[in-house]
């Protein structure tokens, strides 16, 4: 019997791909907001007390606190939180407006300071907290005060996207603005014949710029209006304060009268941002 022979036929190589196993996307991890934290040591300082600061200026104190009460006329409010408000100076005209009151201030002097200032009012809360990081539960305030505090932002962005945040959307922002375009500066600038800056002014000395003291600026109004705006807050209204600050003129004339001027002029002079001080009241933008 012969044998036949068998061709081998040569494996084909596998040309058929394996599928792969599906790899599932990672979710990039969610990007946290940068916060932005500012100095505050100056009011760490015992040198610097702002308590005693404020001896003799009766006159600025009533002033604020006038207009203060303009803005808020008779609104109710649940939350009130006075951002940078050192000792507490404000909190007792605002516990007549809210249900509860907040001092929210990076200063851990000012707070111990605070604690004495309002020891007859246990129930104003006292926190450490930069205004830029105000660590409060979103929409959460329906009412906030930032008097003093503009002078050491050059720029308030960040404050002001923590301001939205953290604002409920009736409520209110009471900022004040030191102003750099009060009607002394807007003299001097058309006597030279020159426009008045945009950007804010450092009014600090020689000396304190030496020893890189805080920021002390002054601010353009129509600057902050947009700041604000780009930052979804609405001015809806606006009063010129502090407008017969003078030396001169506390020596000689007695307070109620300044105060009974003060009261008119501060909306009359309001739409020139007359003052050294401008108050906005400010809403969240629809």
């Amino acid at each position: 019997m012969s044998t036949q022979k068998t061709k081998s036929i040569p494996n084909k190589p596998n040309t058929t791909k394996k599928s792969s196993p599906k790899k599932t996307p990672r979710k990039s991890p969610a990007k946290k907001q940068a916060v932005t934290t500012r100095r505050a040591d100056q009011y760490d300082d015992p040198n610097h007390n702002y308590l005693h600061y404020w001896n003799g200026r009766d006159y600025e104190h009533a002033s604020e606190e006038v207009a203060i009460t303009r803005l808020i006329k008779d609104k109710k409010f649940k939350h009130a939180v006075d951002v940078g408000g050192g000792y507490g100076r404000l909190c007792l005209l605002l516990e007549q407006y809210a249900d509860k009151v907040t001092l929210a201030e990076p200063s851990q002097q000012q707070l111990d300071i605070a604690k004495e200032f309002l020891k007859d009012h246990p129930e104003i809360d006292r926190k450490l907290l930069q205004a830029g990081d105000l660590k409060f539960k979103g929409g959460s305030i329906d009412l906030m005060t930032v008097i003093r505090v503009m002078h050491h932002l050059p720029d308030p962005t960040p404050e002001f996207k923590e301001f939205h945040r953290v604002l409920s959307d009736k409520g209110y922002l009471i900022l004040e603005v030191a102003n750099y375009a009060h009607g002394r500066n807007r003299v001097k600038y058309i006597l030279k014949g020159k426009s008045l800056p945009k950007e804010p002014v450092d009014i600090r000395s020689a000396e304190n710029k030496r020893k890189d003291e805080i920021p002390f600026v002054n601010h353009n109004p129509h600057t902050i209006i947009k700041q604000l705006a780009h930052a979804g807050l609405k001015v809806e209204r606006t009063l010129s304060v502090s407008n017969l600050r003078s030396p001169g003129l506390k020596k000689i004339v007695p307070q109620k009268l300044m105060l009974r001027v003060e009261k008119s002029l501060q909306p009359t002079l309001a739409n020139i941002y007359f003052g050294p001080s401008v108050f906005f009241l400010v809403k969240k933008a629809k």
